[in-house]
């Protein structure tokens, strides 16, 4: 009989540890979509990182509009997201964006698309993480040229989240060493296995340092 009881005990406690699991959603572009079909995305890795379930919306070629309609209500503690670089590469060539630059996001990071749907995701009362882009390792990448809208648009990221202590900027402008091409695919573009690894690694260790202690595995 007191085995049982023990046995119900262990069960109840299990249960709640499990529903009370912190709830995480992904959303934005190809930066965080690209190896979702085999398992090696960025919301795959962050699963296995931190030991819990991830819902992904992020799908490739997604501009910021898009990653707006991504968002679904819920009870959210994280949400995990990009964007923007798809509206500056396509919509302006990453040349003479000054306009498209402040439809996105002002230099204080205060007004535009981007900071009204953070805002709208923090009513919620998750926090997020905004994710930045990898940069270019050369070698005639077809994205070389972005490097300065890359270096703009990441500090006016980073205002933005200075203005809210439950918005995180992860930058990965220094995660890709110069001519290293293991961390993109053979585009150049969009990150290896390896490179979505290493920003998963990176987001994780993020949530963690940001979350009551013992709310993820290790």
């Amino acid at each position: 009989m007191t085995r049982f009881i023990s046995l119900l005990i262990f069960i109840c406690f299990s249960s709640v540890a499990q529903a009370e699991k912190p709830q995480i959603l992904v959303l934005g572009d190809s930066l965080i979509a690209t190896h979702v079909l085999t398992g090696g995305a960025v919301p795959n890795v962050l699963s296995r990182e931190l030991g819990t379930s991830v819902t992904n919306y992020s799908i490739t070629g997604a501009r910021v509009n898009g990653i707006k309609r991504q968002y679904r209500d819920g009870d959210w503690d994280w949400v995990v997201m990009n964007g923007g670089g798809n509206d500056l590469w396509w919509g302006c060539g990453c040349n003479k964006c000054d306009l498209m630059m402040e439809r996105l996001i002002s230099s204080k990071g205060e007004l535009g698309r981007i900071p009204a749907l953070v805002a709208k995701i923090r009513e919620s009362g998750a926090k997020i993480v905004y994710v930045g882009y990898l940069r270019s390792p050369g070698f005639n990448s077809p994205i070389e040229h972005c490097r300065e809208e890359g270096d703009v648009l990441e500090a006016r990221l980073k205002n933005m989240a200075a203005r809210d202590k439950g918005v995180f900027f992860l930058s990965n402008k220094d995660l890709v060493p110069e001519g290293d091409l293991s961390f993109h695919g053979l585009d150049r573009i969009h990150p290896s296995y390896k490179g979505s690894a290493a920003i998963a690694g990176r987001v994780a260790d993020l949530i963690r340092k940001n979350s009551p202690k013992g709310s993820f595995a290790k």
